[in-house]
């Protein structure tokens, strides 16, 4: 497939725009909708790319075998931008499984010093896995969860065993299942305590995601009725065509397809919502991106220079212009994609 960089001035092209249809930024263009950061509410920080599981999906091709961890003088650089801006309410920790980084607890309760909301992007199996490298025991982490008032996310392909387990390998939806207990016996999915825990769908092959509401509906029904599991909302994520996702789209011949479906599928209501423009990403090594995977495509934010938050520029980083690429077709797809479920 031939690529194609287009010279757009209202909007910055990222390097991996394809060929013409799949131009993510001259979509905008024809329409003429201009996507510019509104805030920075929220603070993505991916800490690691270390996993206790190696999913198909997974953008980041986190793994057992993946080393990068964010440093300690990295963390307190983070936790010194979100203490200078009150404006960044959110700190939202993202892996690999963050819990793996060594500094993460520390992470937690400085953020919540600060009066921050802490989302964990929680994997639930590694509460029972334990670290894949050092076998640290990870069982403390719900109670741990719960005493800090963390805001739990977790994926969960789907409500039965055999598509959770295609998608995420062997063994995973049983300990999915019993680490959701342990959530729910520390007051997690119940309403009203403050102890949120949301769910992650992703779809298990090269189609669009159903309804928000009737497969929250359904997935609250099953859990319930064969678990007794409770949980607040389901979020859905539209699989991103990168990295892993991508390799297996092409090897099973349907990359282009998928990609016609998400540009088919576009939709400018939720091109206005999409994250980039209230949230920055942060890579382990303090490298920063519009969103999570622009950084696993490594289009750093560029704003006269490559921003980091050792350079870290909250007036700069408001008048960016925004990376685009042909994968942000997956956000503005539907109801739209963002780390929070549905954008309309």
């Amino acid at each position: 497939m031939s690529r194609r960089v287009l010279n757009i001035s209202s909007t910055t092209v990222g390097p991996f725009e394809e060929e013409l249809k799949y131009n993510f930024s001259k979509t905008l263009a024809d329409r003429k909708i201009t996507v510019s950061p509104k805030t920075i509410e929220t603070l993505q920080l991916n800490v690691t790319r270390l996993c206790n599981q190696a999913c198909l999906h997974c953008h980041v091709d986190a793994s057992p075998k993946r080393k990068e961890h964010m440093d300690l003088r990295t963390i307190n650089r983070c936790l010194e931008i979100l203490a200078e801006f009150e404006q960044i309410k959110n700190i939202d920790i993202t892996g690999g499984a963050p819990e793996l980084n060594p500094h993460f607890d520390y992470l937690v309760l400085e953020a919540r010093k600060l009066g921050k909301h802490v989302m964990s992007r929680h994997n639930l199996t590694v509460t029972l896995d334990g670290n894949p490298v050092t076998g640290e025991s990870k069982a403390y982490l719900p109670e741990f969860y719960a005493e800090h008032q963390v805001e739990v996310v977790s994926s969960l392909p789907y409500y039965q065993e055999y598509f959770t387990d295609k998608q995420r390998g062997r063994g995973v939806f049983s300990k999915s299942i019993e680490s959701l207990k342990l959530l729910n016996e520390q007051g997690y999915g119940k309403e009203n305590n403050g102890l949120q825990l949301n769910l992650v769908y992703n779809p298990a092959g090269a189609f669009l995601p159903a309804g928000q509401d009737c497969l929250e509906k359904d997935f609250k029904k099953e859990l319930l009725q064969k678990y007794g599991i409770h949980f607040n909302h389901l979020f859905i994520i539209t699989n991103m065509p990168i990295h892993r996702f991508r390799q297996q789209l092409q090897r099973l011949g349907n990359y282009e397809e998928y990609l016609d479906k998400l540009v088919n599928a576009f939709n400018p209501e939720a091109a206005e919502g999409i994250m980039c423009r209230s949230l920055l990403s942060v890579s382990y090594d303090g490298r920063i991106f519009d969103c999570d995977f622009n950084q696993m495509l490594d289009m750093q934010v560029k704003n006269g220079k490559l921003s980091t938050v050792f350079n870290f520029n909250y007036d700069d980083l408001m008048t960016r212009q925004i990376e685009f690429a042909s994968h942000c077709f997956g956000c503005t797809a539907g109801a739209g994609s963002s780390c929070g479920g549905e954008i309309t």
